[in-house]
């Protein structure tokens, strides 16, 4: 009697155990399933690319940004060529009204740096960008005189003296739109001879000796060196613009763009635009 009870206790605890292994086994499956489905849905929901954050940068990534990133941008690029051997950086700089034009016509650029909010607007507007455009810098006016400022001109208020051959930004660019602002801001009315359709381009008529002044950013007065002299004046405080950057919907090189604009935001790309003039966000 004691052997076969020996024989059915353990063939009992058998059964048992099975019956939870099985369970087991189907949590097991179940939980991989949804794993992969928050995988999948966590990929998707990242930039509109099966590109993973973790993916090499490679291939040419195009920047499209604002006149007055020239500079800064420039290094930026290098700095990015030579910490990913195998990419390139190509660069579109122009007015940033002009250049989100053209993002909305279609044209194949990866990231836009815009020099206000309303120009990133049109582009967020026309559902070119993936996420919230976040600024990454800010920038103020300053007066770019012929060196020596042979006119002294030590104010806002000195441009709109009769005489001077005054130069200002197209108002639909960002830097005409704040010089706009600043002129409010002191209840002043200035015409100028000319506007331009980037700020790079109102600096030159100075630098070339065709105009005595320009309304320009402070980052352009300070990349010219000695061929302008830079004048402060209070009322670009009243008109200081924050520069957005973006990764674009369709853009060509996603991977690449989400890493250019990381250097960007880096405590590197920081100390280079700061050493530019720019102010941080």
């Amino acid at each position: 009697m004691t052997r076969p009870a020996h024989r059915t206790r353990p063939a009992h605890r058998t059964r048992r155990t099975r019956r939870p292994l099985r369970l087991a086994g189907a949590g097991a499956a179940a939980l991989l399933a949804l794993t992969a489905c928050s995988s999948s849905d966590s990929d998707s929901a990242g930039s509109g690319t099966s590109a993973t954050a973790s993916a090499k940068p490679s291939g040419t990534v195009n920047v499209f940004a604002a006149a007055s990133l020239k500079e800064s941008f420039t290094t930026l690029g290098k700095e990015f060529e030579e910490a990913h051997p195998g990419t390139e950086v190509t660069f579109n700089f122009g007015g940033s009204d002009t250049l989100a034009a053209s993002i909305t016509n279609g044209a194949g650029a990866d990231v836009f740096a815009a020099a206000s909010p309303k120009t990133m607007k049109i582009v967020t507007d026309a559902g070119d960008a993936t996420g919230t455009p976040a600024t990454f810098v800010r920038n103020q006016l300053e007066i770019a005189t012929l060196p020596g400022n042979p006119d002294n001109i030590s104010s806002l208020k000195d441009l709109t003296e009769s005489g001077l051959k005054v130069v200002l930004c197209d108002a639909e660019v960002p830097c005409g739109a704040a010089a706009q602002k600043a002129l409010d801001a002191g209840s002043l009315d200035l015409t100028p001879v000319s506007y331009e359709q980037d700020v790079k381009s109102a600096l030159t008529k100075v630098e070339l000796k065709e105009a005595d002044a320009a309304v320009v950013y402070r980052t352009d007065v300070k990349a010219a060196g000695d061929k302008v002299e830079g004048v402060d004046f209070p009322e670009s405080a009243d008109a200081i613009n924050d520069y957005p950057i973006a990764l674009l919907k369709d853009a060509p090189n996603a991977t690449a763009a989400k890493a250019f604009i990381e250097l960007v935001q880096s405590a590197e790309g920081q100390k280079v635009l700061t050493a530019a003039g720019f102010l941080k966000p």
